[in-house]
């Protein structure tokens, strides 16, 4: 197809240059916001008296013809072309004759391209929201179902406290709830448009650029034309949410996949998660959560490309931005699958909450409730907390755990101890005296899930 920027240029670009330096292969994907960008454009032209009214109108028109047709499959993207925007204003021309190079009027490829990318990841964010929420109530309904079965969390992963399956479970839908205020963040400062800039110092056109801007739902205009063709910041911005999600996606993967273990068998996914193996039969492995798990580098690859991509660039628009975009919609395209598979995993599986009570009786995860104990009865924290240790050395010495040590044997260590501490250090009170806010109580986990709730009333 015929280049835009034929004219300048008296002989033939190499094939080989030619297609190193097209962008149609991936940047088709734009088509619409192209096409949308192009029909207000075309508007202002006419509002501001730059083209008539009829001419506007037949371009709009045909703009709209061709995105129909385009939906429709009667029409197919040449992938000849140089990129997207040369083959729509050509198929227009094509189509209309003349008239249709006048859409071109007081505009570049720079700020088109800048216009374009921008509606792309507002309409990006939208999605991957509503996919984010899906995922925060399946974690959140499971976190319900969940909120009184008592299991033990780590640090280290060493047996560290009791808590609930379901505490342990919003901890994540938290996670994914910032997530969901990071997107919207970064949309509050993309969606300005930068239409109008033209190459870089914009154009002796009376033009309109807010017209635009309201027409395409911008919340206003970049108020520097070279920064407005420059501009990749919410590019990266974007990514970078991108990638928080994926480190959530792989915190949760990893603890799925230790989870469903023979050795802690604290889960297990569905059948319809999970894979077998071709020479093992009795295998029935974690593959979604692992590959989820693996796809989170790439997405870290993607941001990181784009950073160096930016980082020597001098004002204002060079070739190298034209890498934006295969990253861009790569991450975009990888998160988006992984939260569509990830929201039913969640809830689909099932908890072992047998064995996450057995593992909870284990470790001495209540020692902390026993140090408590002696402080409630005037001792210091720090002496409470050696007398405590000496009692879970002797535990583990004679294969005891501090609830089957008889009450002599602790009296051994302080005569604090009374008939009353049984009931102190049991797992349910452990979990249910830890009435701080945020913590792993009932009242406390029903709080929880009451604010999530409703905080995805507002997203």
């Amino acid at each position: 197809m015929a280049k835009l920027w034929e004219g300048r240029s008296a002989g033939e670009i190499s094939k080989i240059a030619d297609c190193f330096n097209s962008s149609i292969k991936f940047d088709k994907r734009l088509y619409r916001q192209d096409i949308e960008g192009s029909i207000a454009h075309a508007g202002m032209l006419g509002e501001c008296g730059i083209i008539s009214v009829c001419d506007a109108d037949k371009i709009k028109d045909g703009l709209r013809g061709i995105l129909k047709d385009l939906e429709n499959g009667s029409l197919e993207i040449d992938e000849t072309a140089e990129d997207i925007h040369t083959f729509i204003e050509l198929v227009l021309t094509e189509r209309i004759g003349e008239t249709g190079k006048k859409l071109h009027t007081a505009r570049s490829r720079n700020d088109q391209v800048a216009l374009d990318l921008r509606m792309y990841v507002r309409s990006e964010i939208c999605a991957i929201i509503e996919k984010l929420k899906a995922l925060i109530i399946a974690i959140t309904d499971k976190a319900e179902q969940y909120k009184s079965c008592i299991m033990p969390a780590y640090t280290h992963l060493q047996r560290a406290q009791p808590v609930t399956f379901g505490h342990y479970l919003l901890a994540y839908s938290m996670m994914f709830l910032r997530d969901t205020d990071r997107l919207s963040d970064c949309n509050k400062r993309l969606n300005f448009s930068p239409i109008g800039c033209c190459a870089l110092a914009g154009t002796t056109y009376v033009t309109d650029r807010k017209y635009e801007a309201d027409t395409l739902g911008f919340d206003g205009i970049v108020l520097n034309s070279l920064d407005g063709v420059s501009d990749r910041d919410f590019c990266v911005e974007y990514l970078s949410a991108l990638s928080l999600i994926m480190t959530h996606l792989s915190r949760l993967s990893e603890e799925l996949i230790l989870w469903s273990s023979w050795e802690f068998k604290f889960i297990e996914l569905s059948d319809g998660f999970t894979t077998g193996s071709s020479i093992m039969p009795q295998k029935k492995n974690p593959d979604i959560a692992e590959l989820v798990r693996g796809k989170t580098g790439r997405v870290y690859g993607d941001l990181l490309s784009a950073l160096t991509m930016l980082k020597g660039l001098p004002l204002a628009y060079n070739k190298d931005m034209q890498e934006d975009k295969e990253g861009l919609f790569d991450a975009s395209d990888t998160v988006s699958a992984c939260l569509d598979v990830f929201a039913p995993m969640i809830s689909e599986m099932r908890a072992n909450t047998s064995n996450m009570r057995k593992a909870a009786e284990k470790g001495f995860i209540n020692a902390t409730d026993l140090a408590d104990y002696l402080v409630k009865k005037g001792l210091p924290f720090r002496t409470a907390y050696k007398i405590a240790g000496k009692i879970v050395a002797e535990c583990a010495d004679c294969g005891k755990t501090l609830e089957t040590l008889n009450l002599q044997e602790y009296k051994k260590h302080s005569d604090l101890f009374d008939n009353d501490l049984y009931s102190e250090i049991s797992l349910e009170t452990c979990v249910n005296k830890r009435i701080s806010e945020g913590g792993p109580s009932l009242k406390s986990v029903e709080k929880q899930i009451e604010f999530v709730r409703e905080s995805l009333k507002n997203v």
